[in-house]
């Protein structure tokens, strides 16, 4: 993978320290993933609150985003990118220091908006250090902090939890990013739209925030994207934020063990199908304008059909469980290549920061921000369904375990969904192709 034009300094030393910021993004929000049941087992939470706390999360995330996307298209990205980080990973060791649930909700929300800096600001760079042709591989490269960071948080979390109780994760994860804060300050940004010479993207007149965004949702394509994001978040969200509890319910595996489930399917898997979900993307793209688009629809009906059967399992099946899921997860995440270099393609370089804070806060708002919640609902009204059927009187821990384990059913309905997005986004694509753009 080499960039189209040489850049002031190594674009791969960029891509590195921006991969380590958004490792540190996905393993500071996971946290609290990893230690969700001695949290609720000490302040006596419902599934709904815990569903709340992952929802203010995402809804400060994606609001927050917006004017910071902007501000990414205006001003220097290094400098909002530095001031984010070292702002969430403080928080998140104030995180540690909660009281209650109340405290620990407003935490939350001063994580999520630190952390909504991130993807914009990101985005836009690599979008001037990488050309056409190889972006797809160089987001997937920076995505994949994604999987990484939530591999290692629930690797890490877990065993520290266990032996120094649930608070001292957040207090240890706060330091790396204090690192990589001043590190991304020593970077040189690139010249914005330094990358277009072999793009077919114009470089557009400098427009107000109104007329950006009027012009970005006048692009059909990038409406069909949103709704994309709005069920696939929906599902990565409720799958993040209770595939522990439910290892620790359903299966039985200690506080450990689950997070090492979450781990290796959130995680490892996630890894390998976001690798191979960018080389395949650029592959697609070469075949058709549309390609990467309809390789990530086509790998969601995967995802939907592995994860029907892994839930379909009985309780005792736990391998045959992990396997499912995990093959499941890792045809989820061929989205991000495909999708995001798709949004950079389709965008102004003027307006990339922009572009990628609305698709994310679609996404978050109507997608993410309900999977904890949503789920979390679901389960507590399954839970109860679940005692009535048994004649009992109080809720015991079997009940819960039934709730949430019907709760997810959700997730392989939501995936057909998200597939069928993505291919009426192809088509329109395939329309702007054809008529030249």
């Amino acid at each position: 993978m080499t960039p189209t034009r040489r850049s002031e300094q190594n674009p791969y030393f960029v891509l590195a320290l921006l991969f380590g910021l958004n490792l540190m993004n996905f393993f500071d929000r996971a946290i609290l993933s990893a230690v969700t049941e001695p949290v609720r087992r000490e302040w006596g939470l419902r599934d709904t609150e815990i569903g709340w706390l992952g929802t203010a999360f995402t809804l400060v995330y994606a609001i927050a985003g917006l004017p910071l996307g902007r501000l990414a298209d205006r001003s220097s990205r290094k400098w909002l990118l530095a001031i984010g980080i070292a702002a969430w990973s403080l928080l998140t060791a104030a995180s540690g220091f909660s009281t209650g649930f109340w405290s620990l909700f407003v935490a939350r929300i001063g994580v999520g908006i630190g952390e909504a800096s991130c993807a914009p600001a990101a985005n836009s760079l690599i979008g001037d250090l990488f050309g056409p042709r190889h972006r797809g591989r160089a987001i997937s490269i920076f995505m994949l902090g994604l999987p990484v960071g939530l591999c290692l948080s629930y690797l890490i979390t877990g065993p520290v939890a266990h032996h120094y109780g649930w608070r001292t994760p957040f207090y240890l994860a706060s330091m790396p990013g204090l690192l990589l804060a001043v590190l991304i300050l020593t970077v040189r940004e690139p010249e914005r739209g330094a990358q277009e010479a072999e793009s077919p993207v114009p470089i557009a007149p400098v427009l107000g925030y109104r007329a950006s965004l009027k012009a970005l949702l006048g692009m059909p394509a990038m409406w069909w994207i949103i709704a994309s994001g709005v069920f696939y978040n929906f599902n990565f969200y409720a799958l993040g934020s209770f595939l522990t509890a439910l290892m620790m319910r359903r299966y039985g595996l200690g506080l450990q063990a689950a997070n090492g489930v979450s781990a290796i399917v959130l995680g490892a898997m996630t890894a390998v199908g976001m690798l191979a979900g960018g080389w395949a993307a650029d592959r697609a793209h070469r075949w058709r304008g549309e390609g990467r688009l309809l390789l990530a629809g086509t790998a969601l009906l995967g995802t939907a059909l592995f994860m029907f059967l892994g839930l379909g399992r009985p309780a005792g099946a736990t391998t045959a469980f992990i396997a499912l899921i995990g093959m499941g997860m890792m045809f989820y995440s061929f989205y991000y290549g495909p999708v995001y270099a798709t949004i950079q393609d389709l965008v102004e370089p003027q307006r990339r920061g922009t572009a990628m804070a609305l698709y994310f806060f679609g996404m978050y708002v109507l997608g993410a921000s309900f999977g904890p919640l949503g789920t979390g609902v679901l389960s507590d009204h399954f839970a109860r369904r679940a005692m009535q059927a048994a004649g009992a009187a109080v809720l015991s821990e079997g009940h819960r375990a039934t709730g949430l384990h019907n709760a997810m059913y959700v997730i392989p309905v939501l995936a057909l969904l998200a597939a069928g997005t993505l291919f009426a986004a192809a088509r329109a694509v395939s329309r702007r192709c054809n008529s030249n753009w």
